[in-house]
C-alpha cells in the first residue's frame, strides 16, 4: 500500500505525488531531493490540495473564463498529442545510423593541435641574435627561451602546450601552421607583442571517435532530423487535405 505523507480535508498527498514533483524540476530537482528539500515540495503540494478544494467550493470550473482556459489547453494539449503520434512512426535503423556516422566524419574530428615553443622579444634584431647562437649550438631552443623570452612560457623553455588553429593571432597561426615538427622559424614572426622565434614540437591529428564512442549522440541527431522532415511531410499533406488561406 502506498504511503500516505498528508491529509487535506478529504484528500490525501501520497509518496508517489513528491517523486512525480521531483521528476518534474528536471535537473533543478537534484537540489530537492534531500530531506528539507522533500519538505518544501511536500508543503507546495499541500498548498495546491487546498487550493483545489477552495476550487471545487467555488465552483470556478464553471466560470466562462475558466472554460475558456480549459478549451485552450485541451487544443494544445491535442496539438501536443497529434504532434507525438507523427513523431512516434520515426525510427532510425542501424544501417541509417552508421552512413549518418561515414557522412559526418568531416565535422566529427576535434581539430588538428599542435604543440610549440616560442621565444618573444621587443625587437626584430634580438630574435635573430638568438636565431644564431641556436643554430650554432651555442644555447638550445629551450635555454634560449628562459633567458631571453618575455613571455611567462619562458621558465617552461618557451612551450606553449597544445592548442588548435585560430588560438593564437593570426600571424603566428599562419607561422606555426605551416611549419614542418622539429622546425625552427628561419624568420622572426611579428606579432602585436612582438618578435617570436618559434619551435614546432609536434602535430596532433584530428581525432575522430568511433561509431561506438558516439553512437547515443548519433542516434538522437538523425532522430530528431528525420522527426524535423516527417513532420513538415505530414503538414504538407493535412495542407491537401484543409487547404490553408492567408486572408
Amino acid at each position: 500500500m502506498e504511503k500516505i505523507l498528508a491529509k487535506v480535508g478529504p484528500l490525501t498527498v501520497k509518496e508517489s505525488e513528491v517523486e512525480e514533483f521531483l521528476l518534474s524540476l528536471g535537473q533543478r530537482g537534484a537540489a530537492y531531493n534531500n530531506p528539507e528539500g522533500r519538505r518544501v515540495i511536500l508543503e507546495q503540494i499541500i498548498s495546491n490540495k487546498l487550493l483545489l478544494l477552495e476550487a471545487r467550493s467555488n465552483l470556478y470550473e464553471t466560470e466562462p473564463e475558466f472554460k475558456a482556459e480549459l478549451a485552450r489547453l485541451k487544443e494544445n494539449l491535442l496539438v501536443n498529442y497529434a504532434s507525438g503520434k507523427v513523431f512516434d512512426r520515426v525510427t532510425v535503423t542501424e544501417g541509417e545510423l552508421r552512413d549518418y556516422y561515414e557522412k559526418s566524419l568531416d565535422r566529427l574530428g576535434g581539430g588538428a593541435t599542435v604543440n610549440a615553443s616560442h621565444i618573444l622579444v621587443d625587437t626584430e634584431e634580438q630574435a635573430l641574435e638568438i636565431l644564431g647562437k641556436i643554430k650554432s649550438g651555442e644555447l638550445s631552443f629551450e635555454d634560449a627561451a628562459m633567458q631571453f623570452s618575455s613571455c611567462p612560457s619562458g621558465e617552461r623553455g618557451g612551450n606553449l602546450g597544445d592548442f588548435s588553429e585560430g588560438q593564437m593571432v593570426p600571424e603566428f597561426d599562419r607561422a606555426v601552421f605551416s611549419m614542418e615538427v622539429g622546425e625552427i622559424t628561419e624568420v622572426p614572426v611579428r606579432t602585436q607583442f612582438g618578435y617570436h622565434l618559434i619551435k614546432l614540437n609536434s602535430k596532433n591529428e584530428a581525432q575522430v571517435p568511433s561509431f561506438e564512442e558516439i553512437e547515443p549522440q548519433l542516434r538522437e541527431a538523425l532522430l530528431n532530423e528525420k522527426r524535423h522532415e516527417a513532420y513538415g511531410r505530414h503538414i504538407n499533406q493535412l495542407k491537401i487535405l484543409y487547404p490553408v488561406e492567408i486572408v
